[in-house]
């Protein structure tokens, strides 16, 4: 089945990088870009009182954007649609799931000195719980030309699944083809734990068709700037972190290190949303270090 990248976009810069960026992956693994125009993301029904009415006058004025979207549209290498929204809802978001069968959503980190990224935690944290799809981070000046060729999947040592609407991720990576490095961060050097960490990600299916996987410990006071350094050293141009259902379905995401990782990193940030892995007791797993990425509770 061809993956479906749906981007969030406007006429924006940001959002314009981010449909260059999901058309290059589009023509990279064979899959089509859903150009998806919604004018506030939310989980929250701006029409419970207003009535039915005015979301379509609101559907009506937004015509003129549908015409302007459907011929950029046109001029993109991947195949392509255009879907246009009042709001990305839970309702919404099913029902774009449900249609397109989408590998993740893919929104523009705007220039820092034209808006602040800390905006952007907001907007991400909806889609996770009203989809629990991977969300694509595209920083501002992320080059479009090429895939990504190395990836970094930031992991601790501590069991997590991917399923669901988030399993499309695992062809995602597949189909690039590029190479991987498992990165664990600790304050001491601990192989254990590194060997730990690679266990969790193989385990989780998240690497499946990927036979030649790097391990490399990072010994940072935070993990943050183990993260950072270990984008830099291994030169990666995509980073994977996990979000915990405990930390984006509760009020840990905006102090976490996958947020400060989405807002610093350097690259393209995938935000995968971890399932409870098989073989649990129905209890949510704890952390074995209080410095292991991407733990959601570090502040």
């Amino acid at each position: 089945m061809s993956l479906a990248l749906i981007v969030l976009t406007s006429f924006y810069p940001a959002a314009q990088q981010a449909v260059a960026y999901a058309d290059a992956l589009g023509c990279a693994v064979g899959g089509h870009v859903v150009l998806l125009h919604a004018n506030r993301v939310t989980i929250l029904d701006q029409y419970a009182f207003a009535g039915e009415s005015w979301r379509r006058q609101e559907l009506e004025r937004d015509e003129e954007v549908e015409v302007l979207l459907a011929q950029q549209a046109a001029r993109l290498r991947s195949p392509s649609t255009v879907e246009m929204a009042t709001d990305l809802m839970p309702e919404l978001a099913e029902d774009l799931i449900s249609r397109h069968h989408p590998a993740l959503f893919i929104i523009g980190r705007p220039d820092p000195d034209a808006a602040g990224p800390e905006r952007l935690t907001p907007i991400v944290l909806d889609i996770l719980r009203a989809a629990h799809m991977p969300v694509l981070l595209v920083p501002h000046g992320t080059p479009a030309a090429d895939p990504p060729q190395r990836v970094l999947v930031a992991a601790d040592g501590e069991a997590f699944g991917v399923a669901g609407p988030a399993a499309g991720v695992q062809q995602l990576l597949s189909s690039l083809g590029a190479r991987v490095t498992v990165a664990h961060v600790s304050p001491l050097e601990d192989d254990d734990a590194c060997a730990r960490a690679l266990k969790a990600v193989q385990d989780s299916g998240l690497l499946t068709g990927l036979a030649d996987v790097d391990l490399q410990g990072f010994q940072f006071q935070h993990p943050i700037s183990g993260i950072l350094e270990a984008i830099r050293s291994t030169q990666a141009d995509l980073v994977v972190v996990v979000a915990r259902p405990r930390s984006y379905l509760g009020e840990l995401f905006h102090k976490s290190v996958t947020a400060e990782v989405m807002h610093q990193s350097p690259v393209p940030v995938l935000v995968v949303p971890a399932a409870q892995p098989h073989g649990t007791d129905g209890k949510l797993p704890q952390p074995q270090d209080k410095y292991t990425v991407p733990w959601p509770g570090i502040s």
